[in-house]
């Protein structure tokens, strides 16, 4: 009994100090690469032209934050971003709920066909042509709601939402329809606050997507007053690359100072998402339904 005790005691020692090494290989992978990209931010073009450092810069200076603080284009860049990704993920989340409590409820006549033909688009798409058809048609070209109303619905997120409202008790629901509660009433007040962990989770990935996007500023917008954060940090790197090639075998400060300025934006517009992910994982832990009803 003891030497099988002993043994599994073993087996659970070896087990956590396997734990522990890949905890530590994958904070090494993943924490290296992106302190060195901030200290490279902050680091005078002299040093980033020389190199050679990864944990800590020989010479540091805030040129090149300056240099993105004091164009105009970058604050219009960071205001589209702001408001792109805020009412997208607002009006998206909302919109995937109001779908997802529809069809989640079985007396819904032809919501077996909804449902089917929700999951086609899971799949197969139009396209990238018959798409950008479509947006023009609809007069959506060079203009600020192209970032909001294709992406309103996605029936991924419709599923989740779906299947999370189906396990709400009934008895809530019966609960408030003989109070004399409606529809609306019901999914505002039991149903939306109740599946918060869902809808925060949801959220924000699609909060990162928008924030991240800029393939659909690059199809459908030409109007540089429109364009987010990171079009304007595909700019500036394209414009690096076409520097770095009309300067080979010249100065290399140019170039240098570009690399910077890319960074440093690039330490910006990751920054956002850095600081909202801790305040929206709380809503992750699921449990609020806990001791809602006891039967």
């Amino acid at each position: 009994m003891n030497g099988k005790v002993a043994k599994e005691d073993l087996d659970s020692r070896i087990f956590d100090t396997l734990n522990i090494i890949l905890l530590a290989i994958c904070t090494v992978i993943i924490v290296v690469p992106l302190w060195n990209v901030i200290i490279s931010s902050f680091s005078s073009g002299k040093a980033l032209a020389e190199g050679g450092f990864i944990f800590w810069s020989p010479e540091f200076s805030l040129e090149n934050y300056r240099a993105v603080f004091n164009d105009s284009s970058i604050w219009q860049a960071f205001f589209i971003s702001v408001s792109k990704t805020t009412i997208g993920v607002v009006t998206h989340v909302f919109f995937c709920a109001m779908v997802g409590y529809g069809l989640s409820k079985k007396h819904i006549r032809g919501r077996k066909l909804y449902v089917a033909m929700g999951v086609i688009t899971m799949f197969f798409s139009g396209g990238m042509i018959p798409t950008y058809l479509l947006i023009k048609s609809l007069g959506l070209l060079n203009s600020f709601w192209v970032y909001i109303i294709p992406a309103l619905f996605s029936f991924y997120d419709v599923v989740i939402l779906m299947n999370f409202f189906r396990n709400v008790p009934d008895s809530l629901e019966e609960s408030a329809k003989i109070d004399g509660a409606g529809d609306w009433h019901i999914f505002l007040k039991i149903f939306i606050p109740l599946s918060m962990p869902a809808m925060a989770t949801i959220a924000l990935f699609n909060g990162v997507g928008q924030w991240n996007d800029f393939m659909t500023t690059k199809l459908y917008i030409t109007d540089q007053s429109l364009y987010p954060l990171q079009m304007m940090l595909y700019e500036i790197i394209v414009q690096s690359q076409t520097q770095s090639m009309q300067n080979i075998g010249g100065s290399a400060v140019i170039e240098t100072t570009t690399k910077g300025v890319q960074l440093a934006t690039i330490v910006i517009t990751t920054l956002p998402i850095v600081l909202i992910y801790p305040v929206l994982q709380r809503y992750f832990i699921s449990g609020m339904m806990l001791g809602a009803v006891k039967e």
